[in-house]
């Protein structure tokens, strides 16, 4: 067998695969939440940014495939480690100890799930525009592509917000633990880390869930002469 094959079989080759990618992924998330957060400042700053993201041509294909392999590398081995971990405990213990566990450790993979759930409706929605299509095809007065709206749009609808909302206190709680093991797994095991996860993972969940109920209170509004 390749040291290549050896390393991904092994335990400790998968966790730290699991780490590298989720690190990748937590990145991503970081900036996608910090380009939502532009909805605070207005239309024309928010529309700029969509307008330089579309202006990268070939070169956003290659992060967005990059991305995916990213992703469902992330989703194959922790897969592939629950497994393990299942099959080198069949039975479960008649007393399990949980007093350490915490509940975002213990539903990782089902929390994770979700969130590829959330990602693909999240994806239909505004980034192929196959819900709400009505919206998708706006055009501010600049004829550039207009994601504010779009947004203030999408959000209105309680349905769509409440869900989004919901999935975003998944995440925060994905996040608050998978952040914390994975600098464990690197060896990054400082003192304060175990509170380190949880204050990064919740605040990027917030920093979410601040866009629709904004949309939803009215604070965020259409520009003069939105419906």
């Amino acid at each position: 067998m390749s040291s290549t094959g050896a390393f991904w079989k092994s335990s400790i080759g998968s966790k730290i695969i699991m780490a590298v990618t989720g690190i990748l992924l937590l990145l991503f998330v970081i900036g996608h939440m910090i380009g939502n957060l532009q909805i605070f400042i207005g239309p024309e700053p928010l529309n700029r940014y969509a307008e330089f993201l579309q202006g990268l041509g070939e070169l956003l294909w290659v992060v967005r495939i990059g991305l995916l392999v990213v992703f469902v590398v992330h989703i194959i081995v922790s897969i592939k480690l629950t497994l393990e971990n299942r099959k080198a405990r069949p039975v479960k213990y008649k007393y399990e100890s949980t007093v350490q566990a915490t509940l975002a450790s213990r539903t990782m993979i089902y929390t994770g799930l979700l969130v590829v759930g959330f990602v693909i409706l999240h994806l239909l929605h505004f980034t192929m525009g196959k819900l709400q299509p009505e919206y998708y095809h706006l055009t501010d007065e600049h004829q550039r592509y207009d994601v504010y709206s779009m947004v203030i749009y999408g959000f209105r609808n309680g349905w769509y917000s409440g869900f989004y909302i919901l999935l975003m206190i998944v995440l925060g709680s994905h996040l608050s633990h998978a952040i914390r093991s994975g600098l464990e797994t690197l060896g990054i095991n400082r003192p304060g880390i175990q509170k380190f996860g949880p204050i990064v993972g919740w605040a990027i969940a917030i920093g979410y869930i601040i866009v629709p109920l904004s949309v939803l209170l009215g604070i965020v509004t259409l520009p003069a002469g939105g419906n």
